[in-house]
């Protein structure tokens, strides 16, 4: 009882009100982890199947970043739109197999590589492109969803 009084009154010193405490579902932590366990691992063997240099497209983690695109734009809508409601699902698919498949923090690299490499036209090419190809991509498999009939 006294830790649930002292959380509280951190709460209110650091936002200035009182906030009700955060729950954790552990069952979406699972899925969570077990879906960005998934994509990671489909990311990694990927990487590992195609070498790069500097001064060359990134085509292991366009790819990642591409697909992962589609399928958010896909899985999201579907999940939302088109399937009864479930909690782990998005948790799942959403934020831990496309969480864990796409990576921005490689692209930002890649980036910094390729300038530092000498290379700034490919540099632009390849973040237009990355950030393009992906909202084009979420675009085009949400319109997907929303024209293709309820599938049970």
């Amino acid at each position: 009882m006294e830790r649930d009084r002292s959380a509280t009154v951190l709460r209110m010193q650091v936002t200035g009100r009182a906030t009700p405490p955060i729950v954790r579902d552990r069952q979406e932590l699972a899925a969570i982890f077990a879906g960005g366990f998934i994509g990671t691992f489909a990311r990694a063997a990927l990487a590992q199947s195609i070498t790069e240099r500097p001064d060359q497209w990134p085509w292991a983690t366009f790819a990642v970043n591409m697909l992962g695109a589609a399928l958010l734009g896909y899985l999201i809508t579907r999940l939302q739109e088109r399937l009864p409601p479930s909690l782990y699902r998005r948790a799942l698919l959403g934020t831990g197999l496309c969480g864990g498949l796409t990576t921005f923090s490689t692209m930002a690299l890649e980036l910094a590589k390729m300038i530092e490499g000498g290379q700034p036209a490919l540099a632009a090419a390849y973040a237009v492109a990355s950030l393009g190809g992906g909202f084009a991509l979420v675009f085009a498999a949400t319109k997907l969803v929303r024209r293709a009939g309820v599938w049970r």
